[in-house]
């Protein structure tokens, strides 16, 4: 419902074979430039900012270009990109990238992929990723006091700068190397180029970061890895056989795209590198040691592709397990109830609620009660009348319940800010005149901030945290606001302090708050907030673990660190006082 935006979607592809291997085959030339489209159009929810496009063509002459990129900013970027590329634009390594900002910086300077330039073909380096880094500020510090001076300070371009260190690092390592042996000139340049050990690169250039990510790069000399966090916080997929290599950020597309089985394709591990040498030897690298499963349960919830067969499952699952919650809400009255969803994301939970509600009671009513309409142009108003436009967003299907006699059941993914429950979803559904509302999210509550690649960096934007400080306020608990303040100032990495803000009330007294400061004005119908619980979420989704955005329980130190001092900011700067220390 509330459109959240993502950290990127990543796309690579190795050809194995000789460029005339594909052409015979397939009939065309641009084989592979064909499938990176469809890899990247069908992860098109990854990421609507810019797109870009990498390639590297191991056959190019000397004196003649051999990295190639293309990047575009728009929501129809990737059409775009595809549309320059020409027929120069041909290689065995390609990398495309979808992305989504969550730092606020826009422009074509930041959209993937990144390049850094070289007249030896090995210090060559494209990079692109899915990631947020929570420490960049301490990796600039370190790349300055080695004497560089880095132009921007982004955890983009201190990546590449850094990995581009050490991969020189690399390759004069093999320089000395190839002197000892006796190579001169040219010898020394295809030594180089025969020889250069990725992992070497990532394994002195990783363990510096702290975040989630999954880091893809080619190099001049041929080159190509992708390379996941040791918590498994963000999601990465492949697939080998004699013909490709394929990475993506999620698994069905890869299927989709090359007619697989989902047991064809392998997901990377926590920590792990995917490594494909100029040769073509396809590596699988410990980079890091694995660290605890953190995989990212909103990626399951919201994020990823409902196609995929593992994901489809479980938010069926996280839907039916809501059953008990909602027959509680409107009183066991399933004859009285209608049950419907928010478009588009939240339908797959929707069938397993109808189905949970229906063990229970063969007569579930399902109705499409919320159509989400067209993009409204609500630039052409401004001031009062925009937001009524906005409002409408979303309609309803007229007559499709019993005015004061029927209740209504409407499911969605998630509940971060609310703002699209008060200034749309609730104002339309009244309309309706239902007996009773109950809002039901798959999701448990959202308390805390996310800084592994999600737009949720603001406590105050979160309606759950607001509707906690509400509370504080309304019982005289501003105490509890100073002290937590202060822990956050004085002590930000042992544990997330803002834990504390939510300690003192039950899930329903929050939920309470919520309605009640989602709730527009002159609305008639009572409304009743449903929750996932954690419980719920870790039964539904029990391999990706990852619940720090609901429970405060940040895999890594940045994390914490982040959080403690987005309180800080919300009392400074939100709230408008500081606290004497």
């Amino acid at each position: 419902m509330e459109t959240l935006k993502h950290e990127c979607g990543v796309a690579m592809i190795r050809l194995l074979k000789p460029l005339s291997y594909y052409k015979q085959k397939y009939g065309t030339e641009r084989y592979a430039l064909n499938k990176l489209y469809l890899l990247m159009e069908k992860q098109h929810n990854r990421g609507q900012e810019g797109a870009g496009v990498g390639c590297v063509d191991l056959d190019a002459p000397v004196g003649e270009e051999y990295m190639f990129r293309e990047r575009a900013e728009g929501k129809d970027a990737i059409t775009e990109v595809f549309k320059r590329i020409n027929t120069s634009f041909t290689g065995q390594l390609y990398l495309g990238h979808l992305r989504y900002s969550t730092t606020g910086k826009s422009g074509l300077q930041y959209v993937h992929p990144f390049l850094r330039r070289n007249n030896w073909r090995a210090k060559n380096l494209c990079l692109c990723g899915n990631f947020n880094m929570t420490n960049i500020d301490e990796v600039f510090h370190f790349l300055t006091d080695m004497g560089q001076s880095p132009r921007i300070l982004g955890d983009s371009y201190i990546t590449l700068e850094l990995m581009g260190h050490r991969l020189d690092r690399e390759v004069e390592r093999l320089y000395t190397i190839a002197r000892e042996l006796g190579l001169e000139g040219i010898g020394i340049t295809q030594f180089i180029d025969s020889h250069v050990k990725m992992a070497n690169v990532l394994r002195s250039t990783m363990p510096h970061f702290d975040g989630g990510y999954v880091m893809c790069g080619i190099t001049g000399s041929g080159e190509m890895f992708a390379v996941r966090d040791p918590w498994g916080i963000r999601p990465a997929f492949y697939y080998c056989d004699d013909e490709v290599v394929v990475v993506a950020s999620e698994r069905p597309v890869i299927q989709t795209t090359f007619d697989l089985r989902a047991d064809d394709i392998r997901e990377l591990r926590p920590g792990q590198a995917l490594i494909v040498t100029r040769t073509g030897e396809i590596q699988l690298e410990q980079i890091q040691l694995a660290k605890a499963n953190c995989a990212c349960s909103f990626e399951r919830v919201y994020f990823s592709r409902g196609s995929d067969r593992d994901i489809y499952r479980e938010r069926k699952h996280l839907g039916e397990q809501l059953t008990p919650a909602i027959l509680r809400a409107i009183g066991g009255d399933v004859a009285h109830t209608v049950f419907s969803y928010i478009p588009n994301t939240a339908e797959v939970a929707f069938y397993g609620m109808t189905e949970g509600v229906r063990q229970i009671d063969r007569g579930v009513r399902i109705e499409k009660v919320v159509v989400k309409d067209i993009k409204l142009r609500t630039f052409i108003t401004e001031g009062d009348e925009r937001n009524d436009l906005a409002a409408h967003v979303y309609d309803i299907t007229y007559g499709s319940l019993e005015p004061g006699v029927d209740n209504l059941v409407v499911i969605d993914d998630s509940i971060v800010r609310g703002t699209t429950l008060r200034e749309s979803i609730f104002k339309i559904l009244d309309r309706l005149h239902p007996k009773k509302i109950v809002m039901v999210s798959s999701a448990p509550q959202i308390r805390y901030p996310d800084y592994y690649g999600i737009d949720m960096s603001h406590l105050e934007e979160l309606c759950a945290f607001r509707a906690a400080m509400a509370l504080l306020r309304e019982r005289g608990m501003q105490q509890l606001v100073a002290d937590t303040y202060r822990s956050c100032k004085e002590d930000p990495l042992s544990a997330n302090h803002v834990r504390n803000i939510y300690a003192p009330f039950s899930v329903d007294e929050i939920n309470a708050k919520i309605v009640e400061m989602l709730r527009p004005d002159g609305m008639q119908a009572p409304v009743e907030l449903v929750f996932q619980s954690i419980e719920g979420l870790h039964q539904a989704c029990p391999n990706h673990p990852g619940d720090w955005y609901f429970t405060g329980h940040y895999p890594t130190p940045g994390g914490i660190r982040l959080c403690n001092e987005a309180f800080v900011d919300y009392v400074e700067n939100v709230l408008g006082f500081q606290l004497q220390l």
